[in-house]
Protein backbone atom coordinates (compact mmCIF):
# COMPACT_ATOMS: atom_id res chain seq x y z
CA UNK A 1 0.00 0.00 0.00
CA UNK A 2 3.16 2.29 -0.41
CA UNK A 3 3.10 3.49 3.30
CA UNK A 4 -0.32 4.69 3.34
CA UNK A 5 -1.75 5.32 6.80
CA UNK A 6 -5.55 4.98 7.88
CA UNK A 7 -6.46 6.87 10.66
CA UNK A 8 -9.72 6.63 12.47
CA UNK A 9 -10.96 7.43 15.91
CA UNK A 10 -11.25 4.07 18.14
CA UNK A 11 -13.80 3.72 20.33
CA UNK A 12 -14.25 1.67 23.72
CA UNK A 13 -16.16 -1.50 22.73
CA UNK A 14 -19.67 -1.10 24.38
CA UNK A 15 -23.21 -2.60 24.68
CA UNK A 16 -21.89 -5.85 22.64
CA UNK A 17 -24.40 -8.49 22.78
CA UNK A 18 -23.62 -12.13 21.64
CA UNK A 19 -25.15 -13.09 18.22
CA UNK A 20 -27.59 -15.87 18.16
CA UNK A 21 -25.79 -18.40 15.61
CA UNK A 22 -28.54 -18.44 12.71
CA UNK A 23 -25.68 -19.27 10.11
CA UNK A 24 -27.84 -19.83 7.25
CA UNK A 25 -27.61 -19.02 3.84
CA UNK A 26 -25.55 -17.24 1.55
CA UNK A 27 -27.10 -13.99 0.31
CA UNK A 28 -25.48 -13.13 -2.89
CA UNK A 29 -23.66 -14.30 -5.59
CA UNK A 30 -26.80 -15.16 -7.28
CA UNK A 31 -29.40 -17.18 -7.72
CA UNK A 32 -27.51 -20.19 -7.22
CA UNK A 33 -26.71 -19.94 -3.42
CA UNK A 34 -29.71 -18.37 -2.35
CA UNK A 35 -32.37 -18.14 -4.39
CA UNK A 36 -34.73 -15.27 -6.02
CA UNK A 37 -36.65 -13.36 -2.94
CA UNK A 38 -38.24 -10.54 -4.05
CA UNK A 39 -37.49 -6.96 -2.21
CA UNK A 40 -39.88 -6.68 0.75
CA UNK A 41 -41.94 -3.78 1.17
CA UNK A 42 -39.89 -1.44 3.08
CA UNK A 43 -37.34 -1.35 0.19
CA UNK A 44 -37.60 1.94 -1.41
CA UNK A 45 -35.28 4.20 -2.76
CA UNK A 46 -35.53 6.87 -0.83
CA UNK A 47 -39.12 7.80 -0.55
CA UNK A 48 -40.47 9.08 2.53
CA UNK A 49 -43.58 5.92 2.94
CA UNK A 50 -40.29 3.77 3.03
CA UNK A 51 -38.64 5.36 5.72
CA UNK A 52 -42.42 5.65 7.48
CA UNK A 53 -42.89 1.66 7.64
CA UNK A 54 -39.61 1.11 9.30
CA UNK A 55 -40.35 3.66 11.62
CA UNK A 56 -43.64 2.01 12.37
CA UNK A 57 -41.95 -1.43 12.58
CA UNK A 58 -39.60 -0.37 15.07
CA UNK A 59 -42.48 0.75 16.96
CA UNK A 60 -44.07 -2.65 16.88
CA UNK A 61 -40.96 -5.16 17.15
CA UNK A 62 -38.82 -5.80 20.11
CA UNK A 63 -35.51 -4.18 19.06
CA UNK A 64 -34.50 -1.86 21.92
CA UNK A 65 -35.37 1.89 21.31
CA UNK A 66 -32.17 2.43 22.40
CA UNK A 67 -29.19 1.90 24.38
CA UNK A 68 -28.37 3.07 28.02
CA UNK A 69 -27.15 6.74 28.04
CA UNK A 70 -24.05 5.56 30.16
CA UNK A 71 -22.67 3.08 27.38
CA UNK A 72 -23.76 4.48 24.64
CA UNK A 73 -22.71 8.21 24.68
CA UNK A 74 -19.76 9.47 22.96
CA UNK A 75 -16.35 8.40 23.05
CA UNK A 76 -13.43 10.91 23.22
CA UNK A 77 -10.56 8.68 22.59
CA UNK A 78 -8.01 9.62 20.44
CA UNK A 79 -7.21 9.20 16.95
CA UNK A 80 -4.43 5.87 16.25
CA UNK A 81 -2.70 5.03 13.73
CA UNK A 82 -4.18 1.69 11.62
CA UNK A 83 -2.61 -0.70 9.43
CA UNK A 84 -2.32 0.44 5.38
CA UNK A 85 -5.90 -0.17 5.09
CA UNK A 86 -6.69 2.36 2.27
CA UNK A 87 -6.38 5.72 1.44
CA UNK A 88 -9.45 6.86 3.19
CA UNK A 89 -9.13 9.13 6.14
CA UNK A 90 -13.38 8.15 7.82
CA UNK A 91 -12.89 10.72 10.73
CA UNK A 92 -16.09 12.95 11.17
CA UNK A 93 -14.03 16.17 10.18
CA UNK A 94 -12.87 14.49 7.14
CA UNK A 95 -15.74 14.98 5.25
CA UNK A 96 -14.92 15.54 1.08
CA UNK A 97 -16.96 15.39 -1.91
CA UNK A 98 -15.03 11.92 -2.76
CA UNK A 99 -16.50 10.45 -0.10
CA UNK A 100 -19.61 9.78 1.58
CA UNK A 101 -19.89 11.40 5.21
CA UNK A 102 -22.91 13.62 5.63
CA UNK A 103 -22.91 15.63 8.41
CA UNK A 104 -25.50 14.99 11.27
CA UNK A 105 -27.32 17.85 12.13
CA UNK A 106 -27.55 18.54 16.28
CA UNK A 107 -31.59 17.07 16.66
CA UNK A 108 -30.63 13.85 14.94
CA UNK A 109 -27.18 13.29 16.88
CA UNK A 110 -28.84 11.03 19.54
CA UNK A 111 -30.65 9.10 17.48
CA UNK A 112 -27.91 8.75 15.10
CA UNK A 113 -25.79 7.12 17.87
CA UNK A 114 -28.57 5.47 20.09
CA UNK A 115 -31.40 4.82 18.14
CA UNK A 116 -34.72 4.85 18.80
CA UNK A 117 -37.73 6.21 17.29
CA UNK A 118 -38.42 9.83 16.34
CA UNK A 119 -40.62 11.50 18.84
CA UNK A 120 -41.86 13.84 16.55
CA UNK A 121 -42.75 14.77 12.89
CA UNK A 122 -39.64 17.19 12.55
CA UNK A 123 -37.13 14.65 13.49
CA UNK A 124 -38.69 11.91 11.05
CA UNK A 125 -38.44 14.47 8.07
CA UNK A 126 -34.91 14.79 9.38
CA UNK A 127 -34.34 11.42 9.37
CA UNK A 128 -35.75 10.94 5.67
CA UNK A 129 -33.68 13.64 4.47
CA UNK A 130 -30.68 12.03 6.10
CA UNK A 131 -31.45 8.86 4.75
CA UNK A 132 -31.57 10.74 0.72
CA UNK A 133 -28.18 12.25 1.58
CA UNK A 134 -26.60 9.31 2.08
CA UNK A 135 -27.87 7.64 0.02
CA UNK A 136 -27.43 9.52 -3.31
CA UNK A 137 -23.34 9.40 -2.03
CA UNK A 138 -23.20 5.90 -1.17
CA UNK A 139 -24.91 4.79 -4.51
CA UNK A 140 -21.82 5.94 -6.68
CA UNK A 141 -19.29 3.69 -5.02
CA UNK A 142 -21.80 0.98 -4.25
CA UNK A 143 -20.72 -1.50 -7.36
CA UNK A 144 -21.95 -4.61 -8.99
CA UNK A 145 -19.71 -7.45 -9.30
CA UNK A 146 -20.12 -10.35 -11.48
CA UNK A 147 -17.57 -13.06 -11.92
CA UNK A 148 -18.54 -15.99 -13.93
CA UNK A 149 -21.86 -16.57 -13.89
CA UNK A 150 -22.08 -15.34 -10.03
CA UNK A 151 -23.12 -12.04 -8.92
CA UNK A 152 -23.03 -9.53 -6.65
CA UNK A 153 -22.16 -6.68 -5.42
CA UNK A 154 -19.10 -4.35 -3.69
CA UNK A 155 -18.36 -0.98 -2.58
CA UNK A 156 -15.36 0.91 -3.71
CA UNK A 157 -13.54 2.48 -0.30
CA UNK A 158 -9.80 3.97 -2.02
CA UNK A 159 -9.33 6.56 -4.72
CA UNK A 160 -7.41 3.84 -6.31
CA UNK A 161 -9.77 1.39 -6.72
CA UNK A 162 -9.90 -1.00 -4.42
CA UNK A 163 -13.07 -2.54 -3.68
CA UNK A 164 -14.08 -4.64 -0.78
CA UNK A 165 -16.76 -7.33 -0.94
CA UNK A 166 -18.04 -10.76 0.98
CA UNK A 167 -15.36 -13.95 0.59
CA UNK A 168 -18.02 -16.04 -1.28
CA UNK A 169 -18.73 -13.03 -3.60
CA UNK A 170 -14.65 -13.10 -4.58
CA UNK A 171 -14.40 -16.53 -4.32
CA UNK A 172 -10.75 -16.93 -4.96
CA UNK A 173 -7.85 -15.14 -5.20
CA UNK A 174 -6.53 -13.79 -8.78
CA UNK A 175 -9.94 -14.07 -10.84
CA UNK A 176 -11.16 -11.69 -12.83
CA UNK A 177 -13.78 -9.49 -12.44
CA UNK A 178 -16.54 -7.45 -13.84
CA UNK A 179 -17.67 -4.41 -11.76
CA UNK A 180 -20.33 -2.29 -12.88
CA UNK A 181 -20.43 1.17 -11.82
CA UNK A 182 -23.59 2.92 -10.62
CA UNK A 183 -23.60 5.14 -14.30
CA UNK A 184 -23.72 1.82 -15.79
CA UNK A 185 -19.87 2.26 -17.11
CA UNK A 186 -18.33 -1.66 -16.91
CA UNK A 187 -14.42 -1.99 -15.59
CA UNK A 188 -12.17 -5.15 -14.96
CA UNK A 189 -11.09 -5.93 -11.54
CA UNK A 190 -8.92 -8.56 -9.82
CA UNK A 191 -9.74 -10.55 -7.05
CA UNK A 192 -7.36 -10.40 -4.18
CA UNK A 193 -7.28 -11.80 -0.64
CA UNK A 194 -10.37 -13.18 1.73
CA UNK A 195 -10.83 -13.86 5.05
CA UNK A 196 -13.34 -16.70 4.71
CA UNK A 197 -13.97 -17.11 8.80
CA UNK A 198 -15.94 -13.76 8.58
CA UNK A 199 -16.72 -13.79 4.67
CA UNK A 200 -14.15 -10.53 3.85
CA UNK A 201 -13.18 -10.42 0.59
CA UNK A 202 -10.90 -7.89 -1.30
CA UNK A 203 -10.66 -7.15 -5.03
CA UNK A 204 -8.60 -4.47 -7.06
CA UNK A 205 -10.14 -2.55 -9.53
CA UNK A 206 -7.41 -2.93 -12.72
CA UNK A 207 -5.45 0.35 -13.52
CA UNK A 208 -5.86 2.76 -16.10
CA UNK A 209 -9.50 2.79 -15.97
CA UNK A 210 -10.90 6.30 -15.10
CA UNK A 211 -9.38 8.57 -17.15
CA UNK A 212 -6.54 9.37 -14.60
CA UNK A 213 -9.33 10.64 -12.03
CA UNK A 214 -9.98 9.20 -8.59
CA UNK A 215 -12.71 6.53 -7.77
CA UNK A 216 -15.69 7.45 -6.10
CA UNK A 217 -15.12 5.95 -2.43
CA UNK A 218 -17.09 5.32 0.98
CA UNK A 219 -16.08 6.90 4.14
CA UNK A 220 -14.87 4.65 6.42
CA UNK A 221 -16.44 4.02 9.74
CA UNK A 222 -15.73 1.77 12.97
CA UNK A 223 -17.73 -1.28 13.79
CA UNK A 224 -16.54 -0.86 17.67
CA UNK A 225 -19.42 1.79 18.68
CA UNK A 226 -22.21 0.43 17.27
CA UNK A 227 -24.93 -0.48 19.51
CA UNK A 228 -28.33 -2.77 18.79
CA UNK A 229 -31.03 0.28 17.78
CA UNK A 230 -29.06 2.21 15.60
CA UNK A 231 -30.15 2.85 12.20
CA UNK A 232 -28.64 2.00 9.25
CA UNK A 233 -28.82 2.33 5.56
CA UNK A 234 -28.34 -0.89 3.07
CA UNK A 235 -26.94 -0.37 -0.53
CA UNK A 236 -27.13 -3.26 -3.49
CA UNK A 237 -28.06 -4.25 -6.63
CA UNK A 238 -30.59 -7.76 -5.27
CA UNK A 239 -30.36 -9.92 -8.65
CA UNK A 240 -27.96 -7.89 -10.58
CA UNK A 241 -27.26 -4.34 -11.82
CA UNK A 242 -30.72 -3.19 -13.61
CA UNK A 243 -30.00 0.44 -15.43
CA UNK A 244 -33.63 1.29 -15.05
CA UNK A 245 -33.69 1.11 -11.49
CA UNK A 246 -30.23 1.93 -9.70
CA UNK A 247 -28.50 1.09 -6.38
CA UNK A 248 -31.73 -0.63 -4.29
CA UNK A 249 -32.04 1.65 -0.78
CA UNK A 250 -33.15 -0.70 2.40
CA UNK A 251 -33.27 1.78 5.48
CA UNK A 252 -33.16 -0.43 8.92
CA UNK A 253 -31.75 -0.89 12.43
CA UNK A 254 -28.98 -2.98 13.80
CA UNK A 255 -30.70 -5.52 15.91
CA UNK A 256 -27.46 -7.63 17.34
CA UNK A 257 -23.56 -6.71 17.48
CA UNK A 258 -20.48 -8.73 18.11
CA UNK A 259 -17.43 -8.71 17.22
CA UNK A 260 -17.44 -11.45 13.84
CA UNK A 261 -20.99 -10.28 12.94
CA UNK A 262 -23.79 -7.75 12.89
CA UNK A 263 -27.21 -8.36 12.69
CA UNK A 264 -29.90 -5.99 11.02
CA UNK A 265 -33.52 -6.34 9.41
CA UNK A 266 -32.45 -4.74 6.49
CA UNK A 267 -34.54 -6.71 3.64
CA UNK A 268 -31.59 -8.57 1.76
CA UNK A 269 -32.05 -10.55 -1.17
CA UNK A 270 -30.12 -12.76 -3.46
CA UNK A 271 -27.32 -10.49 -5.58
CA UNK A 272 -27.08 -8.16 -2.36
CA UNK A 273 -24.12 -9.67 -1.12
CA UNK A 274 -20.60 -8.00 -0.57
CA UNK A 275 -22.98 -4.71 -0.60
CA UNK A 276 -22.58 -1.89 1.70
CA UNK A 277 -24.09 -1.04 5.31
CA UNK A 278 -23.92 2.97 6.12
CA UNK A 279 -25.11 4.61 9.54
CA UNK A 280 -26.87 8.21 9.32
CA UNK A 281 -23.74 10.07 8.85
CA UNK A 282 -22.77 8.34 5.77
CA UNK A 283 -19.15 5.77 7.03
CA UNK A 284 -19.25 2.52 6.30
CA UNK A 285 -20.03 0.18 8.92
CA UNK A 286 -20.34 -3.27 7.54
CA UNK A 287 -20.48 -5.49 4.07
CA UNK A 288 -23.64 -7.80 3.80
CA UNK A 289 -22.72 -11.39 4.15
CA UNK A 290 -25.80 -13.99 4.59
CA UNK A 291 -29.68 -14.15 4.67
CA UNK A 292 -31.34 -15.64 8.03
CA UNK A 293 -34.28 -17.22 8.45
CA UNK A 294 -36.40 -14.32 7.75
CA UNK A 295 -35.85 -11.75 4.61
CA UNK A 296 -35.59 -8.48 7.95
CA UNK A 297 -32.89 -10.96 9.42
CA UNK A 298 -29.42 -10.68 7.99
CA UNK A 299 -25.78 -11.02 8.80
CA UNK A 300 -23.13 -8.32 7.95
CA UNK A 301 -19.32 -8.41 8.31
CA UNK A 302 -18.24 -6.01 10.48
CA UNK A 303 -15.81 -3.13 8.96
CA UNK A 304 -13.10 -3.49 11.26
CA UNK A 305 -12.52 -6.98 9.51
CA UNK A 306 -11.30 -5.30 6.93
CA UNK A 307 -8.98 -3.26 8.72
CA UNK A 308 -7.51 -6.57 10.77
CA UNK A 309 -7.33 -8.62 7.45
CA UNK A 310 -6.21 -5.59 4.82
CA UNK A 311 -2.36 -6.95 4.84
CA UNK A 312 -2.98 -9.92 4.28
CA UNK A 313 -5.69 -10.08 1.83
CA UNK A 314 -3.80 -7.37 0.09
CA UNK A 315 -0.80 -9.79 -0.41
CA UNK A 316 -4.15 -12.43 -1.71
CA UNK A 317 -3.69 -14.34 0.72
CA UNK A 318 -6.99 -17.01 1.64
CA UNK A 319 -7.71 -18.45 4.58
CA UNK A 320 -10.67 -19.98 6.64
CA UNK A 321 -13.92 -21.17 6.34
CA UNK A 322 -16.99 -19.53 6.98
CA UNK A 323 -18.98 -21.84 9.71
CA UNK A 324 -21.38 -23.91 8.67
CA UNK A 325 -20.01 -23.41 5.14
CA UNK A 326 -16.67 -25.75 4.71
CA UNK A 327 -16.72 -26.88 1.05
CA UNK A 328 -17.91 -30.57 0.44
CA UNK A 329 -17.40 -33.02 -1.83
CA UNK A 330 -18.48 -36.15 -0.59
CA UNK A 331 -15.66 -38.78 -1.27
CA UNK A 332 -12.70 -40.53 0.04
CA UNK A 333 -9.24 -41.69 -1.91
CA UNK A 334 -6.41 -43.15 -1.20
CA UNK A 335 -3.39 -40.16 0.00
CA UNK A 336 -0.78 -42.36 -0.89
CA UNK A 337 -1.16 -43.17 -4.52
CA UNK A 338 0.10 -40.61 -7.36
CA UNK A 339 -3.81 -40.38 -8.61
CA UNK A 340 -6.77 -38.92 -7.19
CA UNK A 341 -8.98 -42.31 -7.91
CA UNK A 342 -12.35 -42.28 -5.88
CA UNK A 343 -12.54 -45.45 -3.58
CA UNK A 344 -15.81 -44.21 -2.28
CA UNK A 345 -19.00 -41.84 -3.04
CA UNK A 346 -20.76 -40.76 -0.09
CA UNK A 347 -24.75 -40.88 -0.51
CA UNK A 348 -26.75 -37.95 -0.86
CA UNK A 349 -23.87 -35.50 -1.42
CA UNK A 350 -22.20 -32.75 -3.70
CA UNK A 351 -20.52 -36.32 -6.05
CA UNK A 352 -23.66 -38.54 -5.90
CA UNK A 353 -25.52 -35.82 -7.46
CA UNK A 354 -22.95 -34.19 -10.09
CA UNK A 355 -22.65 -38.30 -11.05
CA UNK A 356 -19.02 -39.22 -10.05
CA UNK A 357 -19.43 -42.92 -9.18
CA UNK A 358 -16.27 -45.05 -7.24
CA UNK A 359 -12.96 -45.83 -9.32
CA UNK A 360 -13.43 -42.45 -11.18
CA UNK A 361 -9.73 -40.48 -11.41
CA UNK A 362 -10.29 -37.16 -11.18
CA UNK A 363 -7.86 -35.94 -13.66
CA UNK A 364 -9.02 -31.97 -13.59
CA UNK A 365 -10.96 -29.42 -11.03
CA UNK A 366 -12.66 -26.42 -12.26
CA UNK A 367 -9.23 -24.79 -13.71
CA UNK A 368 -6.98 -26.79 -11.62
CA UNK A 369 -5.25 -29.78 -12.98
CA UNK A 370 -5.34 -33.00 -10.02
CA UNK A 371 -2.34 -34.99 -9.16
CA UNK A 372 -2.97 -37.02 -6.46
CA UNK A 373 -6.03 -37.15 -4.02
CA UNK A 374 -4.61 -34.66 -1.76
CA UNK A 375 -4.33 -32.13 -4.47
CA UNK A 376 -8.05 -32.59 -5.18
CA UNK A 377 -8.65 -32.32 -1.22
CA UNK A 378 -6.79 -28.80 -1.76
CA UNK A 379 -8.86 -27.69 -4.90
CA UNK A 380 -12.28 -28.57 -2.98
CA UNK A 381 -11.37 -26.33 -0.25
CA UNK A 382 -10.56 -23.37 -2.46
CA UNK A 383 -14.20 -23.50 -3.42
CA UNK A 384 -16.96 -22.06 -2.37
CA UNK A 385 -20.44 -24.00 -1.32
CA UNK A 386 -23.25 -23.51 -4.09
CA UNK A 387 -20.10 -23.15 -6.63
CA UNK A 388 -20.67 -25.19 -9.68
CA UNK A 389 -17.39 -26.73 -11.31
CA UNK A 390 -16.10 -28.60 -14.42
CA UNK A 391 -14.78 -31.80 -13.38
CA UNK A 392 -12.85 -34.11 -15.73
CA UNK A 393 -12.88 -37.85 -14.90
CA UNK A 394 -11.04 -40.81 -16.44
CA UNK A 395 -13.63 -43.66 -16.25
CA UNK A 396 -12.14 -46.29 -17.96
CA UNK A 397 -11.06 -46.02 -21.32
CA UNK A 398 -13.48 -42.74 -21.52
CA UNK A 399 -12.82 -39.09 -20.08
CA UNK A 400 -15.65 -37.90 -18.72
CA UNK A 401 -16.76 -34.30 -17.71
CA UNK A 402 -19.10 -33.81 -14.80
CA UNK A 403 -20.11 -30.60 -13.62
CA UNK A 404 -20.71 -30.49 -9.68
CA UNK A 405 -22.20 -28.26 -7.40
CA UNK A 406 -20.50 -28.20 -4.34
CA UNK A 407 -21.87 -28.91 -1.05
CA UNK A 408 -21.36 -27.83 2.63
CA UNK A 409 -20.84 -28.90 6.24
CA UNK A 410 -20.31 -27.83 9.39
Amino acid sequence: MGGVTFNRAFYDRECVLNQAGQTNRIAGAGADLAGRRSVGRCSVRGSFSGLACMLLAALLSGVPAHADDASAGERNSPAIQENAFVQNDSRETAANAAGTYVSVPIDLEPIHRRGGVPESLEILQLMEKQQRLVAERASRCTVSVKIGAAQGCGVIVSDSGFVITAAHVAMRPQRRAIITLSDGRQVSATTLGMNREVDAGLIKIDPDQNGGKPWPHASLGTSDNLVPGMWCIAMGHPGGYDPSRGAVIRVGRLLEVSPDVIRTDCALIGGDSGGPLFNFAGQLIAVHSRIGNDVADNLHVPIDHYDKSWDRMALGEAWGFLPNFKPTLGVSGNRSTKTAEIIAVKPGMAAEAGGMMAGDVVIKFGRQPITDFQSLVDAVADTMPGERVPVLVQRGNDTVRLVIEIGRSG
